[in-house]
């Protein structure tokens, strides 16, 4: 009889890894989908846009609900992140301008969460109240470091352009012509300290 050979170490573990990353692969692929095309994005041109199979996308992710979450999720990580590592930008006000670029792609996630989850609207709401708990005190200390630094006026409350630029966000996937990042480029612009004597 043949004698029976034990896995190689790790096997298991590289595995799980590449799930792992093709799980991120995926999730990062869906939140590019989503910002181009919405939340009803063909799962086809997501599984294209990962380079994976529509198999693969099923089998991570049975129905879209769970994928829009995940995407959700993922995003709410990512822009979370932003203060691990080192500056996005040249100068404070460069930071911010890209933090808040990101976090209006990740409206278009969150404007198509309350359809994807249907009937559940508590789940939606929790989701909700995490983001603002997690991502306004993000933004709150890179609206005080651009303050600091003088680049924006010191008078910007983080809340009150959460709020500005989710309003701004609004629409844009129903009027195709609605130029939602050109308008949220003027509200940043309008934060801009400007030298009187210049």
């Amino acid at each position: 009889m043949p004698e029976a050979h034990a896995p190689a170490p790790g096997a298991g573990g590289s595995k799980r890894s590449d799930v792992r990353r093709n799980q991120q692969v995926l999730l990062d692929a869906a939140a590019r989908v989503f910002v181009r095309a919405g939340v009803n994005a063909p799962v086809r041109e997501i599984a294209a846009e990962a380079g994976l199979g529509m198999g693969t996308v099923y089998r991570h992710f049975p129905t879209r609900a769970e994928l829009v979450v995940a995407v959700f999720r993922h995003q709410v990580d990512a822009l979370a992140a932003t203060l691990d590592g080192p500056p996005a930008g040249d100068t404070p006000f460069d930071t911010l301008r890209l933090w808040v670029h990101r976090f209006a792609d990740f409206l278009v996630t969150k404007h198509g969460l309350a359809e994807a989850m249907h009937s559940d609207q508590a789940g939606f709401e929790s989701l909700h109240a995490e983001f603002v708990e997690r991502l306004l005190p993000v933004l709150e200390q890179l609206v005080n470091a651009s303050a600091a630094a003088g680049c924006t006026r010191a008078d910007v409350r983080a809340y009150d352009l959460m709020l500005a630029v989710g309003n701004l966000c609004i629409g844009a996937e129903t009027f195709p012509d609605y130029r939602a990042r050109h308008m949220i480029d003027v509200l940043l612009d309008g934060l801009k300290q400007h030298d009187p004597g210049a």
